[in-house]
């Protein structure tokens, strides 16, 4: 039997079942990606989003050098955890803008800053409430906004009485942020809700019909997470060459955060992939792409480690730029892995990407 015929007669074995019945094998990869990875990583960001709220409390009750190093540090690992578990961008945190206002981004218009620093600057009150907050543009609500209020223009004064309304704002935005969390959180651990819908696909679903469009949600995390960061992110400030790199574009330049995030987002694929065991549904001879998947997986994230520093210095040592560059070589390559070597053995086919458009 060729390979292709195995696929295929693998496929027909694992995937292909009467609508009115779910799979048991793709039923397991997605309960085992729900409580292996979901749900512990959104509850990793209500914990981290929780000691924000405290540092940002600590800061504007007693401002200080040290509490603001302190704010800024929860800032810069609260962001890392977001970066893992922001590669699922579909269920409960599409609803209510609940993306976009934890993280508006790409601004390219630079309309999220102007919305920042207008309210800064009119020490806009409404703003400083986080029910209030939650309601305005979600470009005023999230971490951008909060990177801004931490490290932009304007930020020491956080260290003394002259920054008491930034600081009420930042704590606005904090809240607003731990809120949106444990609202994402916990319909995640409802088990009659999103998980449900996903876990168990059959004819009456309004979701998934059937076991292959289940599997391809879990496909296209990949597929559109892959382009996320390679495409959005770092294409976005990487150029051609040296001198037409734009480090300004980087996402939380001013935190110094943007390997971190890079190297987060794989991080966050790959535990992903381990906890779901995606890679089991492949036959025997296709296990190897699930091996060099895990391969490109840990090159991605050395040499996103090995950016470190404040991303316009990174982009000029040219060591560093060389490791930029391999990154986004490497998950090229994992796109073409997902994309065409696994997606091609179980017979699926990514569709829509939540990027287009951005």
């Amino acid at each position: 039997m060729t390979r292709r015929a195995l696929a295929a007669a693998f496929l027909c074995l694992t995937l292909a079942v009467p609508a009115a019945h779910a799979n048991p094998a793709s039923d397991k990869v997605i309960a085992d990606a729900i409580d292996g990875f979901i749900r512990p990583a959104y509850g990793r960001l209500v914990g981290a989003t929780e000691t924000l709220g405290k540092s940002m409390d600590t800061l504007c009750t007693a401002p200080s050098d040290g509490n603001l190093d302190a704010a800024r540090q929860q800032f810069s690992k609260t962001t890392a955890t977001w970066s893992e578990v922001e590669i699922i961008r579909f269920g409960p945190i599409t609803e209510q803008n609940r993306l976009e206002r934890i993280l508006f981004w790409p601004d390219r218009k630079g309309t999220g800053l102007k919305q920042v620093q207008a309210a800064l600057a009119n020490k806009d009150a409404t703003a400083t409430d986080a029910t209030r907050l939650a309601r305005k543009s979600v470009a005023m609500q999230g971490l951008g906004a909060l990177e801004f209020v931490l490290f932009g223009t304007g930020a020491d004064e956080l260290a003394g009485a002259e920054g008491a309304y930034r600081c009420a704002y930042g704590k606005a935005i904090s809240g607003n942020i731990g809120t949106i969390a444990s609202d994402v959180e916990a319909a995640w651990r409802d088990d009659k809700g999103f998980a449900a819908q996903w876990t168990h696909p059959d004819a009456e679903n309004p979701l998934y019909r059937n076991a292959t469009e289940a599997i391809t949600e879990l496909l296209e995390v990949y597929v559109n997470g892959l382009e996320l960061v390679r495409d959005v992110r770092v294409n976005g400030f990487l150029g051609e060459d040296a001198t037409s790199d734009k480090p300004k574009q980087a996402l939380y330049w001013r935190s110094q955060g943007t390997p971190a995030a890079l190297g987060g987002n794989i991080a966050g694929m790959k535990a992903l992939f381990d906890a779901s065991q995606f890679g089991s549904l492949l036959p025997d001879d296709f296990q190897w792409v699930a091996q060099s998947i895990d391969f490109e997986f840990a090159n991605a994230q050395n040499a996103a480690a090995a950016v470190t520093g404040p991303i316009d210095a990174a982009l000029s040592d040219a060591e560093k730029r060389g490791k930029l560059n391999y990154f986004g070589v490497v998950t090229s390559g994992l796109s073409e892995l997902f994309g065409t070597r696994l997606a091609g053995a179980l017979g699926l086919t990514a569709g829509f990407s939540s990027l287009d458009g951005d």
